[in-house]
């Protein structure tokens, strides 16, 4: 009887709870992989015939491929700060493009992405570029433990560097601790005055294996041959090198989805690609025929392809929600002799847009953005529902059913429907900040007025900037070139007012 009863039991807890086990295991993970600087018309997905990249195109066939996605901002630290809080990057003073010693901007204990999949179960991780400031001040030593970082603000686990490859420190970050740092070689950085005596790019341009254009900045500390942004001294025992950047974080993402495949995961891989400097590893160069911003491309996509793998490999890609988008747009000449524009060959990586990174025009804003998941979109879709990447954090809480108690506070939408391509229109309007401010309702967009310059001749890009109003149908105009304003004033003034309403 004894043993009768223990069977009954056991069978009894069997029926209960295996279902709520089972709905546990299907919670999908979610791997978010985020380029820096990757242009519209960059991927053959989007129509780029002069380079091939089929892993992100594989992505793509499998799920949902925006035509109308956006980031929020036309350049990195703002978007990124969207993408994290779900606010527009405005909302808070400090949200331009940081140098590397900045302080952390993203407040501890408000809601974020990873914040919300960590407060349903899910492990956490970034591994990548981070550019939103670690410690609480500009001061600080990179010799101790520093924070607070990504670890205060939502993820587990985080390995990353702390700006861009184009800034000092060069350094990894493994949690709170710069990686393989040397108490006996200290680490200094300053971006006010040159410290130490080790070379710069200005005074020294022979010891340059990637030179420097000219006015951009990129001539001080000369670090692996090319001169950065910045001054630093000591860690040369921590210092990575570039064409092992991209190695480094695709072994550590590959390794965190192996260890972590048996519970949910939300990992965020911000990939350097293809972001200034570009110096891809070995069997990249010169394989793409575009100079060294496609090679990077090339070895983004390599990268995709050693993540889908290792997810298929542990059984779980069926299961895994990818989103693939960018910053911001494309740009050419980023502050160094790198063949982007010499050896463009005819690619075009605007794509039928006007401006790129730094531009209120849709270059600036309007990116790939890319969202599979096998076991629960519908294959082989092409959206041009407006979306943008800020509305994630809005659209999993509705996913998970989760309401937000900051959800008053945020620009953030829930366009749950729109992301996995059962709504075709997403958004009402968007807002992108570059120079000026734009809005974006239906096929019209509105560009407020700005004294700023029209033109940035460093990098060869239309800002978008102009003091009087512009209007643009996208639906007959993608490129922008008629603007329409003084033909409509009656839509420029419902626009503008709803646009000063947002700012407000």
């Amino acid at each position: 009887m004894k043993v009768l009863y223990l069977k009954l039991n056991r069978a009894l807890f069997l029926l209960l709870f295996l279902p709520l086990l089972s709905f546990g295991q299907q919670k999908p993970n979610v791997v978010m992989i985020y380029a820096d600087d990757l242009g519209y018309g960059d991927l053959s997905a989007y129509g780029a015939t002069k380079i091939n990249t089929p892993h992100i195109d594989a992505l793509a066939n499998q799920g949902v491929r925006f035509t109308n996605g956006h980031s929020s901002a036309a350049t990195c630290t703002p978007s990124r700060y969207s993408l994290m809080t779900g606010k527009y990057p405005f909302r808070k003073t400090g949200t331009g493009v940081l140098p590397g010693d900045a302080a952390l901007i993203i407040d501890q204990g408000q809601m974020t992405l990873p914040e919300l999949f960590r407060q349903q179960g899910y492990e956490t991780a970034i591994i990548g570029k981070w550019h939103l400031g670690l410690g609480s001040q500009v001061e600080k030593n990179w010799n101790e433990s520093i924070k607070p970082g990504p670890l205060e603000v939502g993820y587990n686990y985080s390995y990353i560097f702390p700006a861009t490859a184009d800034r000092v420190p060069t350094v990894f970050l493994e949690g709170h601790r710069v990686v393989g740092v040397d108490p006996n070689d200290p680490i200094e950085v300053s971006y006010k005055q040159k410290i130490g005596n080790e070379p710069t790019g200005l005074e020294n341009p022979e010891l340059l294996k990637m030179k420097a254009s000219p006015s951009h900045g990129h001539n001080q500390t000369i670090i692996n041959g090319i001169g950065r942004i910045g001054w630093m001294t000591g860690g040369l025992q921590a210092r990575w090198v570039d064409e092992e950047v991209t190695m480094t974080f695709a072994d550590k993402t590959i390794q965190y989805i192996r260890e972590n495949a048996k519970k949910p995961f939300f990992l965020s891989y911000h990939a350097t690609e293809p972001h200034v400097p570009r110096m891809p590893s070995t069997m990249f160069k010169g394989k793409s025929g575009l100079g060294y911003r496609g090679d990077a491309i090339l070895q983004l996509d390599h990268t995709v392809g050693e993540i889908v793998q290792a997810l298929k490999d542990k059984g779980i890609y069926e299961n895994t929600i990818i989103i693939f988008t960018s910053d911001n747009g494309a740009v050419l000449d980023d502050g160094y002799v790198d063949g982007a524009v010499t050896q463009l060959n005819g690619h075009n990586p605007f794509g039928p847009y006007r401006g790129g990174k730094y531009s209120a025009f849709e270059g600036g804003t309007r990116v790939p953005f890319i969202i599979s998941w096998p076991k629960g979109i519908k294959k082989q879709q092409v959206s041009d529902a407006l979306v943008c990447q800020m509305d994630l954090l809005s659209s999993f809480a509705n996913f998970f059913k989760k309401p937000l108690s900051s959800q008053d506070e945020l620009d953030s939408e829930n366009i749950w429907n729109a992301l996995i391509g059962k709504d075709k229109k997403g958004r009402d309007f968007l807002v992108q900040s570059a120079g000026t401010f734009s809005i974006t309702k239906e096929n019209l967009k509105y560009i407020k007025p700005s004294k700023g310059r029209a033109f940035n001749e460093l990098t060869g890009t239309e800002l978008g900037n102009h003091p009087e109003d512009q209007l643009y149908d996208l639906s007959k105009d993608p490129g922008e070139k008629d603007n329409i304003a003084k033909q409509n004033p009656k839509a420029v003034a419902e626009l503008k007012e709803l646009l000063e309403n947002v700012l407000k």
